[in-house]
């Protein structure tokens, strides 16, 4: 069924399209057109959705509707919008470009291109070996039809150790393995969130579970973040008071795209909080592994669940590789349970020769984990010099954990900057793709999962096209990588 998006909702979505840096050149309509192909780009505005008639669009941005006609059209010739006399107007996949398997769409051939849209390392030499070994662990599992939906009892006991080394008292039966973390949270929502439900989220955040929860048709309300110093306690508690959402999504470890790492104190409240007003939090532990900085870590959210209001979830996606995709759920064992009822109707159980891999890479977490750790302390302290040195205008703190900087810029350029990135070879996901309704033009998301020569490259290109942008003419568009 084809999903129609209505002129109000594009017009929030399009923000200040006609005021953009580098567009005082051009037309309305051009600058129109672009400013929707720059939706479709980072995945704002999803294939497949009907778009507005002219004349609603024209009335929701106060411009002539020979505008809103002129840039359709021009959408029509690049191959962004299909159109059919009396059905309307919807978005399709340009020629030369490719469905990516995070559903957004990419060139063909990209193979050149920095890409700072993924915040995910490459696989640790340890990789190879944990599967040969695992290959070797695979025929006592050959006698049997190899369907686990929980997972298998040896990856499920592993997990559940490392939660009781961090504190929290777990047993294999309160572990459900999934199909990495994203799987891990369509599964958690297809529980805890029916379709309309209310939801809070963080502002920034992490855009897939955006996608996750617009797909669910949740009625997403946010509390923002501060640059400098993370979630305002006050207003992250209040905001669960005034809305008492169904569910909450947060991301206390090394939070994406920000970075901040959420107190000990708050962590209690929060739990405390969502208690009373009968809302389940959904912890997402994915960057949980990855300090970079400091002495000792906060105790995770779940040591202060005493009703089972705390969903953690989490995988091995960021700490070793997202090429395996092995996540999990930790929650109480009944809950665990009918999670599992639900994933039987989804894709049955995780492979088994995964798992075995997963186990082995586990063995040898402590390795593994310090040397990844060190790799994203060398290259964030690259990325951050280049910055400081060639983007002086721009602001950011320096996280102590995770993989990304979130960098405040010099203007309102987000999007526009992300745009002129492509033609020197250098893939952003502009700060309005981690928010709702075309909000956070003023930042960017800057991962350093890259090894260092690359980092330094890609912020010399961007200092390039950020000098020119405002003499820019119409900038041309290309599409963007997975955001992870």
């Amino acid at each position: 069924m084809t999903t129609t998006i209505r002129g109000g909702q594009l017009a929030r979505l399009l923000g200040q399209w006609h005021s953009l840096p580098g567009r005082h050149r051009s037309p309305d309509y051009a600058a129109l057109a672009a400013a929707v192909r720059g939706l479709l780009s980072d995945g704002r505005l999803p294939l497949g959705v009907r778009l507005p008639a002219e004349r609603e669009l024209a009335e929701a941005l106060a411009v002539s509707r020979t505008t809103v006609s002129a840039a359709y059209r021009t959408l029509r010739e690049t191959g962004h919008l299909t159109s059919r006399r009396g059905a309307g107007s919807w978005t399709t996949l340009p020629n030369g470009h490719r469905v990516a398997t995070s559903g957004l769409w990419t060139p063909e051939d990209d193979r050149n291109v920095i890409d700072l849209g993924v915040a995910a390392s490459a696989a640790p030499p340890e990789l190879v070996p944990a599967a040969r070994a695992a290959a070797d662990d695979l025929p006592r599992y050959l006698g049997s039809a190899g369907y686990h939906p929980t997972g298998l009892i040896e990856l499920r006991e592993v997990v559940a150790a490392g939660y009781q080394a961090r504190g929290v008292a777990t047993s294999a039966e309160q572990i459900l393995i999934t199909g990495g973390t994203q799987q891990a949270l369509d599964l958690v929502l297809r529980l805890l969130a029916p379709p309309g439900s209310p939801v809070l989220v963080e502002a920034p955040t992490y855009p897939n579970a955006l996608a996750a929860l617009s797909a669910r048709r949740a009625r997403i309300s946010t509390h923002g973040l501060d640059t400098a110093t993370g979630w305002d306690g006050e207003m992250l508690l209040g905001a669960l008071r005034q809305t008492r959402p169904r569910l909450s999504y947060v991301i206390p470890e090394f939070h994406n795209p920000t970075g901040h790492l959420m107190t000990t104190s708050l962590r209690e409240r929060l739990v405390a909080t969502a208690h009373s007003t009968g809302t389940d939090l959904v912890v997402d532990e994915s960057w949980v592994d990855l300090q970079l900085d400091g002495d000792e870590m906060p105790p995770p959210v779940a040591v202060f669940d005493r009703h089972s209001r705390v969903v953690s979830i989490g995988g091995l996606s960021k700490g070793y590789w997202g090429g395996l995709r092995i996540g999990w759920v930790r929650a109480s064992a009944p809950l665990v349970q009918r999670l599992a009822a639900i994933r039987v109707g989804v894709d049955m159980a995780s492979p088994v020769l995964e798992q075995l891999v997963a186990v082995r890479l586990l063995e040898h977490s402590p390795k593994i984990l310090s040397d990844r750790r060190a790799e994203l302390r060398r290259q964030r302290d690259v990325l951050a010099a280049a910055v400081t040195e060639l983007l002086p205008e721009w602001r950011f703190v320096l996280p102590p954990g995770g993989a990304t900087i979130w960098a405040e810029l010099d203007g309102p350029i987000s999007s526009a900057l992300a745009r002129a990135a492509e033609d020197v070879g250098v893939r952003l996901a502009p700060g309005p793709r981690f928010g709702l309704d075309g909000t956070l033009e003023r930042f960017l998301r800057l991962p350093f999962a890259l090894p260092s020569e690359q980092l330094t490259e890609a912020v010399r290109r961007i200092a390039s096209v950020r000098h020119d942008l405002d003499r820019a003419t119409i900038p041309s568009w290309r599409t963007p990588s997975v955001i992870a």
